[in-house]
This record gives structure tokens, sequence and C-alpha cells, in this order.
């Protein structure tokens, strides 16, 4: 039998080897469905009491939440990406002509246009505001550093800048921490699980969107090591999310249209839409962000989304470039390249040589390294962050924190450094500070740290050879990487790609400068712009380890086709060097929130478990007749708080068991208990509506819990009739389905639930996604996760 082990290890508790299954021996145990299989039981570890106990314990210290990452959390559900086949919905099918269905089809290219002009218009908003409430900082602090350095008092300015940084992050840090706590970050772990079938609590909101612009804003503005791309392609999710469905469940505002589109597969299609429109945006890279939604983002994919996709894209990067153009007064201009401009690499001169893609493939390399060491030093401190700093007050304590000692490193680097150029009439420095230089003269430490990231990444890849010395690029790669490694992972709206793009750029800047340094021939063909293109490629693949759509993004954003070859080979080679020690950093932060992510493949050594020992048994199902008080009694468990139930059917022999005839959910139980659809009413009232599919749409994504149902005791001795609601032809498997095949099913289904049946139709086990995701490849062989209430 193949090397398998379970572990589960406290913060303080050493690793405890335990057997895979607990109790692999199959017992059977009496109920009221008759004799059922109990085999490879789920154990569960609540982390509530394990709290509670530490907290009596160590009074006075500070609180510690215990976690680890052999945890899989059971406070995710998942989305329901396989339609509902009920009666109603095929009666509604069928009753569709194929005019309808192209009615359909062009109000799903009308809902992408949507989505797409609207992150357009969000992207402006952010870039415009960003710009002036930047220029306005940056302006006052040039005006007081320059007047303290004549008459000294420096400290003056440093204070100042970082009292300024503190403030606006404050601002930021504040909404995020206390109104909407799933808005920090870049967001794109969250809508990667979100398309992959996980429910994140709140991701979709409109909170959650106003919540992000604001906090993206005052995060770039207050200085941090942070950059708008993330945010926008959460923004854009939520548009999507929002639009789709017609009306606003927030505002309580229902505009009746759309309301087909009012299930998770079709939201589904538009979030990959509007995830790939803030990819557009951002970057003004539409082909990028679609590949982006394909490689990062979405678990199902067809044809036709490819083209709306598509459509999302260019209309979302056609929407920005014209409002910044009016706002620039250059109306007609749509040629900026989108929300994060790196400016176009057009000179044929710094076109590369064969002999330099050894050199590529070595930087690659580099990033690589420098890659995974950025991901385990933010895994180590969000370990930290998750055990000790998880009060809202003490997450914005951390971030003012953050931005007062950027502020600070920052003025220290420009204040000793002495790397001067000349301020000729061709610089492109926004502002540029002259501090302790001669008069014509820069301070080049000033152009990457006084300034927002974006322009200092387009100063790396464009300013002339010259413009920096080693010295300079080396303290400030070194300086930089480590906050923003620290700042990733604060209660603010950030995103990672900027950052890394800078820092690689300044480290490959450095490497071009070096080349031409030991070579005799180097200023002709180490062009530093090159190699910043180079560096950045490597850096930004090593964190996040994406291949075909950066590559995509980076060839467009900066309008050069010619540097394909070799951004794709660097970020190749990134990958390979960086995944041989961690994995990338949007996994990392999936596997520290214990979500029950699947990847596209079961665990290569997992052939020999079959369907009998994942399951999840007994299962609680429900006839196709049954009691209202059986039903309520059933929803109303907490210590179980299923969500499928499998309908069984009883034999006509009363003794014989009862067999699988269909398959409904408790969002569809609780709208049948909400209407009242009971037999005895039915018959009693002819005339009462008939109950239609428009009903479970109205309720639909926010279904109100079973304490909010009123069923009284006379209502409780009806009888349900589940048979025209119910699915009947759910999915199922045989009990000796090996896990590869049962994995395939539910990943490439989108299956919510599967149902494990005997030879003779009868249930014995439901699989779900976490009992699925609990099994993954370790450093022992395959390691079962143990299941955590929290």
């Amino acid at each position: 039998m193949a090397n398998i082990t379970k572990k589960v290890s406290w913060s303080s508790r050493g690793d405890e080897g335990t057997p895979l299954l607990n109790g692999c021996e199959a017992r059977r145990e009496s109920s009221a469905g008759g004799a059922v299989f109990q085999i490879g039981r789920l154990s569960t570890v609540d982390l509530e009491e394990e709290m509670m106990s530490d907290e009596d314990s160590v009074r006075g210290r500070p609180k510690e939440i215990p976690h680890n990452e052999k945890l899989l959390s059971l406070k995710y559900e998942s989305l329901d990406y396989d339609n509902i086949e009920n009666q109603l919905f095929l009666e509604e099918e069928r009753r569709m002509s194929y005019m309808g269905f192209r009615c359909l089809e062009i109000s799903r290219w009308v809902v992408c246009g949507l989505i797409g002009f609207l992150t357009g218009l969000i992207a402006c908003f952010i870039d415009i505001v960003v710009e002036q409430l930047a220029g306005i900082k940056y302006q006052v602090v040039k005006e007081n550093i320059e007047r303290f350095t004549e008459v000294g008092g420096l400290s003056i300015s440093l204070i100042l800048w970082a009292v300024l940084n503190s403030i606006i992050v404050m601002a930021g840090a504040i909404i995020v921490a206390f109104f909407e706590p799933i808005a920090a970050g870049s967001g794109i772990p969250q809508i990667k699980c979100y398309l992959n079938g996980v429910k994140i609590p709140r991701v979709v909101r409109l909170k959650t969107l106003v919540v992000k612009v604001c906090g993206v804003i005052c995060s770039v503005v207050g200085g941090l090591a942070v950059g708008k791309e993330g945010p926008m392609i959460h923004s854009g999710a939520v548009v999507a999310a929002g639009v789709s469905q017609g009306r606003s469940t927030s505002l309580k505002r229902d505009f009746k249209i759309f309301e087909y589109f009012r299930r998770d597969t079709e939201k589904r299609d538009f979030v990959s839409a509007g995830a790939a429109a803030g990819v557009s945006a951002a970057f003004g890279a539409p082909v990028g962000g679609v590949l982006f939604s394909l490689e990062e983002g979405a678990s199902f994919w067809n044809q036709m989304l490819t083209w709306r996709i598509f459509f999302a894209s260019m209309i979302s990067t056609f929407t920005l470039n014209f409002f910044l153009s009016i706002y620039h007064k250059n109306p007609g201009d749509l040629s900026n390249p989108g929300l994060i401009n790196f400016g176009r690499f057009e000179n044929d001169s710094v076109a590369y040589y064969l002999y330099e893609i050894p050199l590529f493939i070595a930087m690659g390399a580099i990033g690589g390294l420098l890659g995974a060491l950025f991901n385990v030093l933010n895994y180590w401190l969000t370990i930290f962050r998750i055990r000790y700093v998880h009060r809202p007050c003490l997450q914005v304590m951390e971030a003012m924190l953050v931005a007062a000692v950027t502020a600070t490193v920052s003025f220290t680097m420009i204040y000793f450094s002495d790397d001067c150029q000349p301020l000729g009439p061709e610089h492109t420095e926004e502002y540029p500070l002259q501090l302790f230089c001669a008069d014509g003269e820069y301070n080049s430490m000033a152009t990457a740290f006084f300034n927002t990231p974006e322009r200092s990444v387009r100063s790396l890849f464009h300013n002339q050879p010259g413009s920096y010395n080693p010295l300079t690029l080396g303290v400030f790669t070194l300086t930089y990487f480590f906050l923003a490694c620290w700042t990733y992972g604060l209660a603010v709206s950030a995103g990672v790609f900027i950052p890394s793009l800078l820092i690689g750029a300044a480290w490959g800047r450095l490497c071009g400068i070096l080349l031409a340094t030991i070579s005799a021939t180097g200023s002709i063909w180490a062009d530093p712009g090159k190699y910043a293109l180079i560096g950045a490629a490597a850096q930004l693949g090593g964190i996040v380890r994406m291949t075909l759509s950066l590559t995509v993004i980076l060839v467009e954003a900066t309008g050069n086709v010619t540097y394909g070859l070799p951004i794709m080979l660097v970020l190749m080679t990134a990958k390979i060097v960086g995944d041989y020690f961690v994995e990338g950093l949007y996994d990392i932060h999936i596997k520290l929130q214990s979500i029950p992510f699947l990847h596209w493949e079961a665990p290569a050594t997992s052939h020999w478990l079959t369907a009998r020992e994942v399951m999840s048994s007994p299962v609680t199902c429900l006839n196709k007749v049954e009691k209202v008080g059986t039903i309520v009694d059933t929803l109303s468990n907490t210590s179980t708080n299923h969500n499928g139930f499998p309908v069984v059917v009883q034999g006509a022999p009363s003794e014989e068991p009862a067999k699988l005839c269909g398959l409904i959910l408790r969002s569809q139980l609780i709208v049948l208990l909400k209407h009242k659809v009971f037999v005895e009413l039915a018959r009693s009232r002819l005339s009462q509506r008939k109950l239609q599919l428009k009903d479970f749409r109205d309720a639909y994504p926010r279904f109100p819990p079973i304490q909010s149902i009123h069923v009284s005791q006379d209502e409780r001795e009806c009888m349900m009739d589940l048979s025209e609601f119910m699915t009947a032809t759910p999915y199922t498997v045989p009990q000796d389905t090996s896990l590869p095949r049962v994995f395939k099913l539910v990943r490439a289904l989108g299956l919510r639930h599967l149902v494990v049946v005997d030879d003779e139709n009868r249930v014995v086990g439901l699989v779900t996604r976490k009992d699925l995701a609990r099994y993954h490849l370790g450093k022992h062989g395959l390691e079962e996760l143990q299941l955590a209430q929290t």
C-alpha cells in the first residue's frame, strides 16, 4: 500500500503520525433508513474549543489563534456549477423557442459589454484620483524638502512624509479591517477560488467593491509597496457578478432584467469576463486578460465564452482610454496602453541577439530563486499575522507602521545617496528632487522611491543608460524586496504585480549595467532597459508562477512583440525553479486560508483509493413524499448542516431498502417551505399558484436561513412532494470507483454532490468537494487533511 499519512500539528505540539482512515474496516450501524455502511468517516477538529483552552491557560499574554496548513476549513461551501435539471427547469427549456435562445445569447453579449464598460470606468476613476492625490502629496513633500535642504531641519520633512503616508494608509486600513475584511489584499486568490467552485463569503458584494476601490487608492497614494492590478481584477469580478443578475441585493433594487442568469453556472462565466476586463484595464492587454482568466482563474471554459470575454476586455480597455483621453484634454487619442503605463519599446536598437538567450534563462533562474525566497518569507509572515495580528485595531496599527517605515526607509535611501544625474530637457521624472546635488542635477534614488510604483517601473524601463549607478539599483532592490514582502498581506487593498515588476526591473537593469561594464562591446547590446524588462518578467514569474498569460500581458503592455520568445523562456525558467522550492504566492495564500481548492488533477499516487474510502457516510436521505416536520428538523440540525439530500423511494415490499431516485438542495427545500408547497394545501386550494423557477431565482443567492421560516405544528404534519423539484437524474458512481475518476467527475462537471451507490442503486455515501480536497501530496507521500470547525 502506498505511503500515506495524516498529521495534525498545532504551533505548540509536535507532529503525530496517525493512520489514514479512522476505522478502515466497514461497520454497520442501524438507522431509520436501514443498515448503512460507515466507512472512512471524517474526523473534525473544533478550533473554537482549542482557542478557549488557550485563552484560559495564558491570561495576560497576546491571544493566539492556532493555525496549521494541515487543516481544511468546513466553513466554505461549494457553488452549484451543475444545472439543477428538475421538472421546472426542463419544462422551461422545452417551452423556449430557437429565437428565445438567440435572445439569451444576445443578452450574454450585452452583459459582457456592460461589464467591460463599468470596469473601464472604475479603472479610470482609480487612475485619476490616484494621480491627483499622489501629485498633491509628493508636491507638498518636495517643496518641504527643498525648503529645509537650504536652512537645515530635514527631519521635519521626514516626519511630514511619514505622517502623511500613515494617515492616508490608516484611512484605507480602517475601512478594510472594520467594514469589509474580504477586500484586503489583491483579491486574486479569492476570485480564483470562486471560479474553482468555492463560495467565498461576501467576495462579490457591492460593499466589497466600494471598499476595494477606496482602499487601493489609499494604499497607492499612501506610498506602500503595492500596485493597482490585483484590486482591478477583483473589482471587475464584483461588477460582473452584480450586472449579470440585473439587481442589487445590497441596495434591495431589482431591475427585472437578466433573470435567467440568476444561478451559479451563468454567474461564474460572467465573473470570468469581469476578471479578464480588470486585467485588460490595468495593463491595456485584452488578449492577456483572456489568457489570465483561462490560466489563473476559470476552472471551466468553452469556445463562445472566449469570444465574450475578449469582447468585455476590449470594451474595458477602450472605455478607460477614451475617458482618460478626455481627462488629459486630448480627446480621440486612444493610444494610452492602460491603467499601468509601461511605455513602448519601439526602438530597434534594443532588440535582443541569439547569444543573449542563455543570459535571459539565467535571469529567469535568478527570478525563480528570489520569487521562492519572497514567497517563503511572506508565508511565515502571514502565519504570524493569523496567530497574533487578527484584531482589526492591530491590523490598522500594523498598516500604519509599514507606511511610516516605508517613508523612513525611502527618505534615508534618498538622503544618503550621492547618485546625481543631469536634469536634461528630455527627463521624464515627475517629481525630481535636487537635495544635495548641484544645480541642474537631480537625485537618482528619488526617481525610484519618490514616485508611484508604476512611474518608477517606467523610468527603469526607459531612462537613458547612465541614469542609475549600480549601487543605487542594488540598494533599492534589497530594500524594496523586503518592504514589498512585508506589505503583501496587510489589511489593505493591494496588488503584488507592480512591486514584483519594480524589484525585477531594478536588478534586471543592474545586470544590464554590469554586462556592459565587463564586456568591451557590451554597451552595444546590453541595453539597461531591455534587461530591466527581462528582470521584471523573471521576478513576477518567480512570485506568481504565471507563464502564457503574463507573456502576452507584458508584450501588449510594452507594445513590442519582439520580446515574446525571451519573456516566455524567462517565465518558464522562473516557474520551474520556483516550483522546486515552494508554490506560487496565490496558491500559498489559498492554502493558508484552509480553502478546499480542487486542482486540475487528483494526487498522482491516489489510484488505490476508492469512493468507499473518501465518501462521507452515513447520508441523510429524504423520501420522495416527505413529512414537513422531518424536513424542518433535518434542515435545523446544526450538527450536520448538510446542503444536499439524496431522495429515495421505497420498493413495493415495504421491507425492501429504499433506492435513489433524485437529489434536492437545502436552498430548494427552504424555498418550498417558505411558499408552503404542501400536498394538503395543494388539494384544498385548487386555485393556488404553481411554484415556478422565478420563485427560486428571486430567492437567489441569499436564501433565507431555516430559522426564519415559520412552520406551525399543524403544518409539520403535512406532506411535501419533492418529485417536481428534485434533480431526477443525479450523477452517481459505484463504491469501487477510483479516487482519480471521482475527482475528474466532480472537477470537470463542477458538481457539488456526487452520490455513491451500491449494486442495487441504494445510497451508501456522498462525495463533496471537501472529501476530495483533503487528499494531497506532501513530503511523506499522500496525506489527508483534518477538517476544522472554523
